[in-house]
């Protein structure tokens, strides 16, 4: 599927530029776009509100500060994306935080590509269907009238245990096998007590072996249909398909990502290191519309969501209702119909130095690529930051924000110091209350009563040590 966006004054805007190049003899931009390789660009993304730095950028003309042409283009699923990144047919996308990874290890996909640039935090959420979640609320405290929260999948299991002997499979959804919500479904599961599976790749890469939850992929828009299907019992995913669930009245939100994991790195900006390295100062302009894009998504406490909202509501960038988008990117989050409550930090895009591509997020994602066997051999301390440092490039990003401070497009107070070092300090605020610190990878592994964990490795559908 290919959309190519124009702006609806964009002839008048060619005509007009004609003229004023005539009489002046000077080209708009031609300053930003003097030391660029290549000025016209293509860019992909899948119909999330997450992809919003990008739309941003394209209809308030950050793109076009920067001397770029730039057409963005929805793709059909997140394996066509990244597979035409590497092939060259788009020179960028919105990707999955874990895409980078994956391909970089050969998880899937063999292919170097990097990030020097990270979309957001939070914005996921996980959805049941309705008669899970009756069998889940009876069972849950009610705290002002309304259910507890956070929900822990402790209120799940005893369901998942009755399918199990009833021989029937607890199906769910999830977008792809190193997405963010792959990772955060297991986790937040796993803390529940209920196994979601583990990888044996290259003979097995479904992820189901051992499994009490059966995960499969799902594309994002078809989570609600697929769920109203009865093909599967809850899911996983960015907005607004969560909240679509709510408005179709077919299931319930049970609980954010922010409360599975406060302010988790979600989305990624991610291109090929080949054309990275062939196209620097290109990708310098690139990063750093986007930057300006996130800065206008957050400033002066979210301002601006509401015409955010109404960019994303197009057809050609979410097509979802305003109104459906609105529920989680103004700052409130419904979860059972008519449980609205606040969450103002269910999407950041530049706050909390949101767009900063850190090293031990990076670390995090192939923590549990290693839990649930997608690497399936044991690797050192070491392996996890040299690997973190080959497609995760704070670098890039602190060149491009450097020249937005000349600029004067942005402060230095705006990003993190020059001494920063890549890893954020050790972090506690997950659903298990586990720690992670990223430079101790499997000391952190090895706290996890359900994954594997030391020399474990998955053997002929078995764990052995």
């Amino acid at each position: 599927m290919k959309i190519k966006i124009i702006r609806p004054y964009q002839r008048f805007a060619i005509s007009f530029s004609v003229s004023i190049i005539t009489a002046l003899g000077v080209a708009p931009h031609a300053q930003a776009a003097a030391n660029l390789e290549t000025e016209s660009l293509k860019f992909g993304f899948i119909k999330l509100t997450d992809m919003a730095p990008l739309a941003v950028a394209y209809e308030k003309g950050f793109f076009e500060d920067e001397g770029l042409s730039v057409q963005l283009e929805a793709q059909a699923n997140w394996k066509v994306l990244l597979d035409r990144v590497i092939n060259g047919e788009l020179d960028g996308a919105h990707m999955l935080a874990g895409q980078p990874l994956g391909a970089t290890i050969g998880f899937g996909t063999k292919a170097d590509i990097i990030t020097a640039f990270s979309m957001d935090l939070n914005g996921n959420a996980i959805t049941v269907s309705n008669d899970i979640w009756k069998q889940m609320k009876a069972n849950i405290p009610i705290e002002g009238g309304k259910p507890k929260h956070p929900i822990t999948a402790d209120y799940l299991k005893p369901i998942v245990d009755k399918y199990q002997k009833e021989g029937k499979p607890f199906n769910m959804g999830m977008v792809f096998p190193v997405s963010t919500h792959n990772y955060e479904l297991r986790y937040w599961l796993a803390a529940g007590g209920i196994k979601p599976g583990f990888y044996a790749p290259p003979q097995d890469t479904t992820g189901t072996i051992d499994a009490e939850a059966v995960l499969s992929v799902t594309p994002p828009p078809q989570m609600p249909a697929t769920l109203d299907a009865g093909t599967i019992l809850g899911y996983c995913v960015g907005e607004p398909w969560n909240q679509q669930a709510v408005f179709k009245g077919i299931g319930v939100p049970v609980i954010s990502d922010y409360e599975i994991w406060k302010n988790n790195p979600e989305k990624v900006f991610g291109v090929s290191k080949a054309w990275a390295d062939k196209n620097p100062n290109t990708h310098k302009a690139v990063i750093k519309a986007l930057i300006r894009a996130a800065m206008w998504l957050d400033a002066d406490n979210n301002k601006n969501r509401p015409e955010a909202v109404e960019i994303l509501s197009q057809t050609q960038y979410v097509g979802a209702d305003a109104e459906v988008i609105a529920n989680s990117m103004t700052g409130t989050f419904e979860y059972e119909k008519g449980d609205k409550r606040a969450l103002p930090d269910f999407n950041v895009f530049f706050r909390y130095n949101a767009t900063y591509p850190y090293y031990s997020d990076a670390i995090w994602y192939l923590t549990q690529m290693r839990r649930w066997g997608q690497i399936n051999e044991a690797k050192t301390d070491a392996w996890f930051m040299e690997t973190a440092k080959k497609v995760y490039r704070p670098d890039l990003y602190k060149a491009a924000a450097k020249e937005l401070i000349a600029e004067g497009k942005a402060k230095a107070s705006d990003f993190p110091a020059d001494s920063e070092t890549g890893m954020k300090p050790p972090q506690a605020d997950f659903i298990d209350h586990i720690i992670y610190d990223g430079s101790k990878p499997n000391d952190y592994l090895n706290q996890f009563k359900i994954g594997l964990k030391a020399n474990q490795k998955v053997v002929g559908g078995t764990i052995t040590d």
